[in-house]
């Protein structure tokens, strides 16, 4: 390691490491030392986001530092955890001081917002390119995962869908957004809010969860393979913001919000037998989640219907990096 990398650790993220008490050993040395709690599982997520293929030369270095770490904790949201650890691997062009400045400060905000600490990592030289790993924790036993659904279970979204994609879309000239929209979902692309109350609130009453990263369709797909069930989706009862309303044709903008990812709420299934449960659980929170449809025993086949007719689902159900254009 340089002394310019020293410098730089000590200089924008070494203060990131001690804002918890089970921090034994953080930023600086070759490992961090942390201390879980008893009786309690680690749950780990790592996400990166490459310049070019996650944003473009236009994103705020201040919006960077907050979503590095936001898609992280919305998979630690999504199976019930409590967001405590995260390191980071960032990999620069140059020295860029100013740059720097507001990417810490973009994550230093969400990490003291979610009471996590920032515990190590690796910094090199090349093209941009960010790493968190973020680690979480909850009672062993507690943890949602995708493979716990069943035929009859309901199936919720925790927010409006399809505003992160349609800022991208808007980015892109592809739509004109009316002014009174522009910021709120560019904030929803570049400052998403992951739903960590809520996952921990769905401890013992989900069946299932994931979160919307790429796309409904796409992601809930994969509860649907891991429990060997299937859905229908009532899309009149699907939660789509005014901007989207507004701006798009009706079933354009359910196009939106079943296939554009970036979203970070959450999708789970709830039992009939706990649906009371649920809202007894997030009666005084300010989270309100829609149910959009049930699961059936069709493994994997998502059946779409609006004003109680069948629609056909959108061609692409979801980003893949790897899919053939």
């Amino acid at each position: 390691m340089s002394r310019g990398e020293f410098n730089l650790i000590d200089a924008y993220f070494s203060k990131l490491g001690s804002t918890r008490r089970d921090v034994v050993l953080g930023v600086g040395d070759d490992c961090a030392i942390v201390q879980p709690l008893a009786n309690s599982e680690l749950m780990v997520a790592t996400d990166t986001m490459v310049a070019g293929v996650h944003f473009d030369e236009n994103t705020p270095a201040r919006a960077l530092g907050h979503k590095i770490a936001a898609v992280n904790l919305s998979d630690l949201a999504a199976m019930g955890a409590e967001p405590a650890w995260l390191s980071l691997a960032i990999t620069l062009p140059e020295m860029d001081t100013d740059w720097l400045h507001e990417f810490a400060a973009g994550l230093h905000e969400i990490c003291s917002y979610y009471g996590c600490a920032l515990i190590g990592g690796d910094t090199t030289r090349g093209p941009l390119s960010l790493t968190v790993t973020a680690q979480g924790q909850a009672p062993a036993g507690v943890g949602i995962r995708r493979s716990g659904a069943k035929a009859g279970d309901w199936v919720y979204v925790s927010g409006a869908l399809g505003d992160a994609g349609l800022a991208l879309a808007a980015s892109q000239n592809k739509v004109t957004l009316a002014a009174h929209h522009q910021q709120r979902v560019q904030e929803r692309l570049h400052f998403p809010t992951p739903q960590v109350a809520l996952g921990i609130g769905l401890r013992g009453i989900a069946s299932a969860a994931i979160d919307v990263s790429d796309g409904l369709l796409a992601d809930l797909g994969h509860i649907l393979k891991a429990s060997k069930v299937g859905a229908r989706l009532e899309l009149n009862e699907m939660p789509l913001s005014l901007a989207l309303i507004e701006t798009l044709e009706y079933e354009q903008a359910l196009h939106y919000a079943l296939s554009s990812g970036d979203d970070y709420e959450l999708c789970f299934t709830v039992p009939d037998e706990r649906r009371g449960m649920l809202e007894t659980a997030l009666a005084h929170t300010a989270v309100k989640p829609v149910c959009i449809g049930r699961l059936t025993s069709q493994t994997e086949q998502i059946q779409l219907l609006l004003d109680g007719e069948p629609w056909q689902a959108p061609a692409q159900s979801g980003f893949d990096h790897f899919k053939a254009d």
